[in-house]
């Protein structure tokens, strides 16, 4: 086991890769009316389908008794992350929509996790060319250079992350009310649409706190691990410690920071 956070890095971020690879080798070829609604404004295509395919041979490759969990499988129930042993959470593609409409925010991300806890994570982004990854006690990272939170205090100077919970349309209006009054306390907030990406820009400092009233585990799972090891903190919107179930996500720069947008959005 000494030599299991090396090896499951290494395959985390070979996997991302690679599903990187397979978004920029078709993003020229597949659009939204290529796409399968799975509901309404959440896609799925075959580049989402093409990428977990590389993702999930690499993984099994190299770990072949490990559980995945990957969206777009039959295995993607998102609350059927293992609590006991080794498992994979995989998102192929985070921001398919974007992808489908040649927006460039998009992502692959890998996570492994042990008793339910991520103990890796690896981001790539095909239209920048910038990956992250980290692992427990060994830092974060973004194109081999170390990466750090922000040092940023308080809200009134604060650029802050966000995510539309537009798979749970009845907390539209609570979002709503959240986001008028995080924007006239903070210096900004910022939707990309691809909360993979959000969360590594909290862990390199391009953001200094970030909430979502729902993701689904392989939303945050890679990212969860990148942002702890980046110096920063995540927990859930209601209180209490995140875990790798579907629901609300708050991540910050330090402990005071979420506190403090946690005020402004509960």
């Amino acid at each position: 086991m000494t030599n299991l956070p090396t090896s499951v890095l290494d395959t985390a971020r070979r996997a991302a890769d690679a599903a990187a690879d397979v978004h920029e080798e078709l993003a020229a070829s597949v659009g939204i009316a290529d796409a399968r609604e799975k509901g309404r404004a959440d896609y799925v295509s075959a580049v989402d389908l093409a990428a977990q395919e590389v993702c999930v041979a690499i993984i099994r490759e190299s770990h072949p008794d490990h559980t995945i969990v990957a969206e777009e499988s039959h295995d993607g129930d998102p609350d059927a992350t293992p609590a006991v042993g080794p498992a994979w959470i995989i998102d192929p593609l985070d921001g398919t929509t974007n992808f489908l409409h040649g927006h460039p925010m998009y992502a692959s991300s890998v996570a492994f996790a042990i008793d339910g806890i991520p103990t890796v994570g690896a981001v790539s982004c095909a239209p920048t060319g910038e990956r992250w990854w980290a692992a427990r006690g060994e830092g974060a990272w973004k194109n081999g250079v170390p990466i750090e939170v922000s040092k940023v205090e308080g809200t009134r100077r604060a650029l802050i992350g966000t995510g539309f919970p537009f798979k749970t349309e009845h907390r539209l209006d609570e979002h709503a009310a959240q986001l008028v009054r995080v924007l006239r306390a903070t210096g900004g907030v910022r939707r990309g649409g691809a909360a993979a990406i959000d969360l590594c820009y909290l862990a390199e400092g391009r953001f200094d706190a970030f909430w979502e009233l729902f993701l689904n585990p392989w939303d945050f799972a890679a990212g969860w691990v990148i942002v702890e090891e980046a110096g920063g903190v995540v927990g859930r919107v209601e209180g209490g410690a995140l875990g790798l179930t579907s629901g609300t996500i708050i991540g910050a720069n330090s402990p005071a920071m979420k506190e403090a947008l946690h005020e402004l959005i509960a």
